[in-house]
């Protein structure tokens, strides 16, 4: 049945590509539920033709999250392939129209061709390509998530919960961000970004060495300490967006600032907010306060046994059948498949397509990489 599979992707990559022209041409930032929804509906209308099975999990602000189930009659545990509908990019980013296909250099440039658009037309090439040579053993179910580039924000992370559930005894789960060649990545930081507000005391900037108390001084002095993280593989600390002071003739009163931590792992977590608490209470100006909140935490994908087992696997799968093994990988930046990994389903990321400069008006694909990633992801299926 290889052959077979290698064969009907090569047939269907032509068509496959104007697929993905199609879908990027839908411009769904993230904060547009109307493009999102477009995205959603061109890829059920695409699993509707085939016969597959379609579940809707509807969001009142996010995107709907669509999935797509082919063989849900199958008895074994499902495979799931996943990926982002929404991007980072305003409608209008890259002109009109969005994409531009350019098979002479090999590239396709849009929103979301890379990052993740492209990713999610890999696995339904995969899918298709399972579908018509007749494979059977197992339901293959795409989750099509909705609300990932603002880390869950707008659903309140209902909808990666919702994945993370329905996920549940998946034999593995591959989410499709970029390839990066030769690589899959196992592990990846989590994400939090903290609110701090130092409140002081209003007065007379004529005054100010004797009265009031200067809460962006103090904050300042906050900021300095909570930069000083800044290991690579560890713990990171950017303090970005402050505002604080109403004139430039008062001693300011408040002063709020967004701290940005990176982590690798949930002990490193937990060891910045026993810091950044100490740091609250430390007050540098007399008369000055500082509290912190926690928002919602993007989990750390962190590098375990269970999805090291799949990893092995998918090398074992390459290797018998002719493909290049993979080698492990980490990444500095935050995905959906943290989640998944975090509720405990065997994990991969980094099975989309190849491309670059992803999350810019740049933003690229390469076209040849599309069959050539579906190949990969539809021989692991078959070979599961």
């Amino acid at each position: 049945m290889k052959e077979q599979l290698i064969k009907t992707i090569d047939e269907l990559n032509e068509e496959y590509v104007k697929i993905w022209e199609d879908v990027c041409n839908i411009e769904s930032p993230w904060s547009c539920k109307e493009g999102v929804d477009a995205v959603g509906e061109y890829f059920i209308r695409h699993a509707n033709a085939r016969g597959w099975q379609v579940e809707v999990f509807p969001q009142e602000r996010a995107g709907n999250v669509v999935i797509i189930t082919m063989n849900p009659e199958a008895d074994a545990a499902p495979i799931a392939f996943s990926g982002h509908m929404d991007t980072v990019h305003e409608v209008g980013s890259f002109g009109y129209p969005p994409v531009k296909v350019d098979w002479e250099n090999d590239k396709i440039y849009g929103p979301g061709t890379t990052d993740c658009k492209g990713g999610i037309v890999v696995g339904f090439l995969a899918m298709e390509a399972l579908y018509r040579i007749g494979y059977k053993a197992r339901p293959v179910v795409m989750y099509l998530q909705s609300d990932e580039e603002s880390s869950g924000k707008l659903s309140a992370d209902a909808t990666i919960n919702y994945i993370c559930q329905r996920a549940q005894g998946s034999v593995g789960f591959f989410n499709l961000e970029n390839s990066h060649r030769g690589k899959l990545t196992m592990g990846m930081k989590g994400i939090v970004s903290f609110q701090f507000t130092v409140t002081g005391v209003e007065a007379h900037s004529a005054g100010c060495a004797t009265n009031g108390s200067n809460a962006i001084l103090e904050a300042a002095y906050k900021i300095i300490e909570l930069e000083k993280f800044k290991d690579r593989e560890g713990l990171t600390c950017c303090c970005s967006i402050i505002n604080g002071g109403t004139k430039h003739n008062i001693v300011p009163g408040e002063c709020k600032f967004i701290a940005n931590v990176r982590f690798a792992k949930k002990s490193q977590l937990d060891e910045f907010i026993e810091a950044a608490n100490k740091i609250c209470e430390d007050i540098h100006v007399p008369g000055c306060t500082c509290t912190m909140v926690l928002p919602r935490i993007r989990p750390a994908m962190e590098i375990c046994d269970r999805n090291m087992e799949l990893f092995h696997r998918m090398n074992e799968i390459w290797r018998e059948n002719g493909f290049e093994e993979a080698q492990v990988s980490t990444s500095l930046g935050g995905s959906d498949a943290a989640n998944v990994s975090s509720a405990g389903v065997p994990t991969v990321e980094g099975l989309g397509n190849l491309g670059g400069f992803i999350h810019t008006p740049k933003e690229y694909g390469i076209i040849s990489s599309l069959a050539e990633y579906a190949k990969r992801l539809a021989i692991v299926a078959l070979n599961l």
